[in-house]
């Protein structure tokens, strides 16, 4: 067996009073195609650095093949030393040669001149693509590689990587990157690494396999073991799980979407009828918008429903961010008329995180220092709430500052989606998350009430989300499609959606459900407890609205103790009766299969 490039032994790095993780053997074999997969926070991005030599380990010894080239392409490369980008570009350990950084600049549509200050952070992500790529590595170190890049600076490097014959390691919440570009799988998971010689299109079948040894280990355990191993299964079998019949609801509305669809020609999503159900909340009629003598949206007609998820793509200067000015109202078209309805209460996430102040708690965050928080209209303990954004509420007193980036992010969705609104705007929302939270995410948006407008460059999160993709060329035309990113592809380069959906098609297949016979008690409880969850719901309901006037605290202590100690009660029994029935549901499940 040839030698590894880089070997870890025994790596152990401690964080403040704990170690983030101890005793990790890592090797990468000269032809590893690694995916990185991890929970925010579990340091995935430390670890990375760790065997890029950037850092130093605790404990361990770190081993590189004589002469390999090990590259980093770190997630926010710093270009402030420079004085322009070609400058950065040329820099580092493994100085690249000028005109292989300058073709790839080239293909990635960079302006290698540009003062490395004032650059965007595409810019700076691109110029650090440009210098990793042409180091010649035998080994490459992915942070984030599509973070800030549009759809074809994506293509163009996923053609590169499939072409690429030395090995990598990646780090990706972009799931199509993942799936068709690795062959192995790292999981590191509270504290410990776990291989598998499968790429990430089976790592969620993987990852469940082992959350449900785990489980039945548990069981053997004392009781304090089974709620760890439940609050495990909690946001990832469970959530998977909802979220199929979300994508099953997904197709049926574009189904209903399409019945909709307009004449070919102009791009036109007529109304179906004007009954409360198929209302518009943004009309835009032949809308042209132009800067100087470049045509940015060219004669756009266009219907929003009430309910609708609609996806915009595009490369950068496409205009994406114009589209998204123009329907909601913050830019004048220079023809034609944008109209809203008159009573939109927009949310509008754009990923810039100046809310969350490094100085402020948690608490302090979400419901200013106190314990209880408004949820359109509902009142909950901030606790419970921490736990639907899949936060430990030991976290509330947590500073900001301590969250990693996609953890703020996180809290920054606990925030915005607590407040009443009926259209959601959300700008490059999957920066920075996990794959769990972008599964969290999907699920606020599927079960949100109004309408959605998404601007992403995440072609998977884009298909398991939206009922229409506008699509922008750059030319002003702008191709209005019923379904996600997959199906404006589909329209727009059928040969290209073949191959995808060739190599997807060669994905193992999910392991087949093991049978098991219910009991007569499982059967009952089976049938019986979602009656008892829509009871304790609604008891939580009823006690929650008469905590939430401000006077009974003072007028009657004693009643306010026993409502806080009974909505606790009815909520831990809530989840026990939830967590039960998706196991019950998971074993009548197998035995149907």
């Amino acid at each position: 067996m040839a030698a590894p490039i880089l070997s870890f032994e025994n790596l152990g790095l401690s964080q403040g009073s704990h170690w983030l993780f101890r005793g990790l053997n890592i090797a990468v074999g000269a032809k590893d195609r690694l995916a990185l997969i991890g929970r925010n926070g579990v340091g995935k991005t430390t670890l990375l650095k760790l065997l890029g030599g950037q850092i130093e380990a605790d404990e361990g010894v770190r081993s590189v093949q004589p002469g390999a080239r090990v590259i980093t392409l770190e997630q926010d490369p710093d270009v402030t030393p420079f004085k322009t980008l070609h400058d950065f570009a040329l820099a580092g350990e493994f100085a690249p040669p000028a005109h292989e950084v300058e073709a790839i600049a080239d293909q990635l549509g960079i302006d290698l001149s540009r003062e490395a200050k004032t650059a965007s952070g595409g810019e700076r992500r691109r110029a650090a693509i440009a210098r990793a790529l042409a180091s010649e590595p035998d080994l490459l170190l992915l942070d984030e590689p599509t973070n800030h890049l549009d759809i074809a600076a994506i293509d163009w490097i996923e053609n590169w990587m499939a072409r690429y014959s030395g090995a990598f390691i990646v780090i990706s919440h972009d799931r199509a990157f993942l799936t068709r570009l690795t062959r192995q799988t790292l999981w590191l998971d509270r504290g410990q690494m776990r291989r598998n010689e499968i790429g990430f299109g089976g790592f969620e079948q993987w990852m469940e396999a082992v959350y449900a040894e785990e489980a039945r280990a548990a069981e053997k355990l004392d009781a304090k073991l089974k709620i760890e191993a439940h609050w495990l299964e909690r946001g990832v079998t469970a959530r998977r799980k909802r979220n199929q019949g979300r994508l099953s609801k997904l197709w049926e509305m574009r189904e209903q979407r399409a019945a909709m669809q307009g004449p070919q020609g102009t791009a036109k999503i007529a109304v179906a009828s004007d009954d409360s159900k198929t209302k518009s909340v943004i009309k835009a009629e032949h809308v042209t918008k132009k800067f100087g003598d470049r045509t940015i949206i060219d004669d756009l007609s266009l219907r929003v429903q009430r309910g609708d998820r609609i996806g915009i793509v595009g490369g950068n200067g496409a205009g994406k961010s114009t589209l998204l000015k123009l329907l909601t109202g913050a830019l004048e078209p220079d023809i034609g008329s944008v109209t809203l309805a008159k009573t939109l209460d927009m949310i509008f996430i754009d990923q810039q995180r100046s809310l969350m102040q490094g100085d402020k708690s948690v608490r302090d965050v979400l419901a200013e220092g106190g314990d209880w928080i408004d949820v359109r209209g509902v009142r909950k303990h901030i606790h419970g709430y921490l736990k639907e954004f899949l936060f430990d509420p030991s976290l509330a007193e947590a500073k900001v500052a301590t969250l990693s980036g996609g953890e703020r992010s996180r809290l920054l969705f606990a925030r915005e989606f607590a407040r009443e609104s009926n259209l959601l705007v959300l700008d490059e929302p999957t920066n920075d998350l996990d794959l769990e939270t972008l599964d969290l995410l999907q699920e606020v948006i599927a079960d949100y009430d109004g309408t959605v407008l998404i601007v992403s460059h995440d072609r998977d999160f884009l298909d398991r989300t939206v009922t229409v993709t506008l699509g922008l060329d750059g030319t002003g035309v702008v191709d209005v499609i019923v379904g996600g990113y997959a199906d404006w592809i589909a329209k727009r380069d059928p040969r290209k959606a073949a191959k995808i959906e060739k190599k997807e098609a060669a994905l193992p297949p999910p392991p087949k459900p093991v049978s098991a016979k219910l009991t007569y008690k499982d059967q009952r409880d089976l049938d019986l407890l979602p009656k008892r969850i829509e009871e304790l719901e609604t008891a939580i309901a009823r006690d929650e609205e008469a905590l939430a006037d401000p006077a009974l605290y003072t007028k009657d202590p004693k009643k306010f103790a026993a409502l806080t100690g009974a909505i606790e009660k009815a909520r831990a029994e809530k989840d026990a009766a939830e967590e039960r029935w998706l196991e019950l549901a998971e074993k009548a499940e197998g035995l149907a299969g």
